[in-house]
């Protein structure tokens, strides 16, 4: 199959340090050539893939030290290179919101679009009816409570390569955070199950421009004036298996509709139990009493850190390499290109030099890839 991955520009592929959506383009590009798939990838020169890359931008924007960046002149920018290539790819799998939508409308029919954030945002229900031909995928189901009507083609949870983090046997005894210091993400909550249990907490994460006020009037007077709490900073890749490695629990008391949370699956890579609020997509990822413990009170989250040791770290991982592999995750996906290229006309598509036929045909294509 001939795909095209389209990512945004925001982070590198992978991201150097915090970033999501462009670690998991990353992730699946990879695994889908590693399954014999011709792939091009449009990122930033920047990337690093084992697929074709077609640079759009010189770098990173988020990294990139110019003061004044348009991010939209970016994407607009990307989004014509892959209009002008669009006849090379039998599917598009865009990674960038709807932005893509007005430009592709007369090719919907061969393009998949994987929604990565929120959706219970004001303006989206008019976007997603406004243009319904293009087929959407979820990272959650949660995620589409918002917009049930959607055009929704399938769920697919994300992945990671089984050899990124590397298995830790037994934790170093403290707890951890990673990810971003804002309101949602709940750091607070962190900095206070660690102190009522006694235990230290590390805390690996990133302060965005918008979270700068949040970080300095609430959780930095909670890190300075407490003992207990360690205040990593940003981190890469290079670092995590150590950092998530030698907890002993992730604590996630996220308080919004998280779409997915990549950190939670990063941690069961590790063998390390995740304490994780009933929210959004958590008891979706996280196998109560098995992977971590769902909780919906403080209480809950106390007692349940205080348990984490009780798990099975090698079952966690077992665990992470059943269901979030990098390449069960692509697996799934060439499931939905498949089905997509099963619904073009025959004659028009032509997968290993056979016309695709039924739609079995086309998934067992994917299966056997």
């Amino acid at each position: 199959m001939k795909i095209a991955q389209v990512t945004p520009l925001y982070e590198a592929v992978p991201p150097r340090l915090y970033g999501g959506t462009e670690r998991v383009v990353a992730h699946l590009t990879d695994a889908l050539v590693d399954l014999g798939h011709d792939v091009t990838l449009f990122a930033s020169a920047d990337a690093e893939t084992r697929a074709r890359l077609i640079p759009v931008r010189d770098q990173a924007i988020r990294l990139d030290p110019e003061p004044l960046k348009s991010d939209l002149a970016a994407h607009m920018a990307m989004l014509a290179e892959v209009l002008d290539r669009a006849d090379d790819f039998d599917v598009i799998h865009f990674h960038t919101d709807m932005v893509h939508f007005p430009f592709f409308r007369d090719l919907a029919d061969k393009t998949v679009t994987t929604l990565h954030g929120r959706l219970d945002l004001k303006d989206l229900p008019d976007i997603y009816e406004r243009w319904p031909q293009f087929g959407l995928v979820s990272i959650s189901d949660d995620q589409r409570r918002p917009l049930p009507a959607a055009n929704w083609k399938a769920t697919v949870h994300h992945g990671m390569p089984g050899d990124l983090y590397r298995f830790s046997p037994r934790s170093e005894g403290y707890l951890a955070f990673l990810g971003r210091i804002s309101p949602e993400k709940r750091p607070d909550r962190a900095i206070e199950i660690a102190t009522r249990l006694g235990r230290p907490l590390k805390m690996a994460a990133k302060v965005d421009a918008a979270d700068a006020a949040y970080w300095e009037t609430v959780i930095r007077p909670l890190v300075e004036g407490n003992p207990l709490i360690e205040f990593v900073g940003e981190i890469g890749d290079d670092r995590k298996s150590a950092f998530l490695g030698g907890a002993e629990a992730l604590l996630f008391p996220i308080d919004w509709p998280e779409p997915f949370g990549l950190v939670m699956i990063e941690a069961m890579a590790c063998g390390t139990p995740v304490v994780a609020f009933r929210c959004g997509s958590t008891p979706e990822i996280i196998e109560d009493g098995a992977t971590g413990f769902l909780v919906d009170t403080m209480e809950q989250a106390v007692t349940a850190a205080g348990r984490a040791h009780e798990l099975d770290r090698e079952t966690i991982r077992a665990r992470f390499d059943l269901r979030f592999s990098a390449t069960a995750m692509a697996r799934r996906y060439l499931d939905v290109y498949g089905d997509l290229l099963a619904r073009r006309p025959f004659a028009a598509h032509v997968l290993d030099g056979e016309p695709i036929r039924p739609l079995r045909e086309a998934r067992s294509f994917a299966v056997r890839a």
